[in-house]
């Protein structure tokens, strides 16, 4: 018998790339599960495929930071903190953070493939031994619009979005006097891919930093949440400087913002969104 629960959850997370760097990403979860009907005449009641398998992928891949074990060479891990220190082209990163922060998926990159063998392994072991396999598919969003991923962690938050990498794949909607504005639309498109969006007050200088070191050009950024300590450094070149939160609120007002000053004459109305099917909506 087969069991199937289209768009079980959303995974919103970072990854580490070979080529790209930190990369946010937002990919939808569907789960078939195979096995021998139960004393109840199911292979496993929806509301616990609902509450324990969304749990279980919340608690290993949401909201991290997922790292190929090909660069493993490149992290520490010790008294429950994760360090990484890598170069990624002409660019650096190096992050400090609580080891619940970040996970290891066995492969030379994070992909799809490698990502379902990983969520594979930690969530069959949890469900009845009625339920003799499970498919899972990772799929991004549906959409001819324009897109970017990003990374940031929000200190203010008191759940996991306070890591300090994780991330989304977002949408963006512009318009000027309620016109859809594509031009502009892939002006941040192309101007956020994979970037790191930091908010100005969490800055602080190199020195300063604890348990990693910054290079030359690299922005450092730390902050104490209710998880623990977090420090981060990272190239310039792959970090944009909001004066803000980088909630999606703060990031679609910014926008709006920023348009505006280059339409100082019109309407705007930006569209945020943070990974699939929400966001935030603001106006200058």
């Amino acid at each position: 018998m087969i069991l199937f629960v289209d768009s079980l959850t959303v995974i919103d997370f970072s990854y580490l790339c070979p080529r790209r760097g930190a990369v946010g990403e937002s990919w939808i979860t569907d789960i078939v599960l195979h096995g021998d009907l139960n004393a109840e005449s199911m292979v496993l009641d929806f509301a616990k495929v609902k509450k324990q398998i969304k749990q279980i992928i919340d608690e290993k891949l949401d909201h991290k930071l997922a790292i190929p074990s090909a660069l493993s060479a490149n992290t520490k891990h010790t008294n429950g903190r994760f360090e990484l220190d890598l170069h990624i082209g002409d660019s650096h990163l190096a992050m400090s953070a609580p080891e619940q922060a970040v996970c290891m998926i066995e492969g030379e990159e994070v992909n799809e493939v490698n990502t379902i063998a990983y969520l594979k392994s930690v969530i069959l072991p949890h469900l009845p031994d009625n339920v003799k396999d499970l498919d899972i598919t990772l799929r991004p969003e549906a959409t001819s619009g324009f897109y970017y991923h990003y990374s940031h962690g929000l200190k203010k938050h008191d759940g996991n979005c306070q890591r300090i990498i994780h991330g989304h794949r977002s949408l963006i909607g512009i318009k000027l006097n309620d016109v859809s504005m594509p031009r502009l639309q892939k002006q941040w498109a192309d101007k956020w891919q994979d970037i790191y969006l930091g908010s100005e007050e969490d800055l602080i200088s190199s020195a300063e930093l604890k348990h990693i070191v910054a290079e030359e050009g690299d922005y450092a950024f730390a902050y104490t949440s209710s998880q623990g300590y977090f420090e981060l450094a990272i190239s310039k070149l792959r970090c944009d400087i909001l004066p803000c939160d980088t909630t999606v609120e703060c990031i679609a007002e910014y926008l709006a913002g920023q348009v505006k000053l280059q339409h100082p004459n019109d309407h705007v109305q930006v569209r945020a969104y943070e990974g699939v099917g929400k966001g935030a909506i603001a106006y200058a």
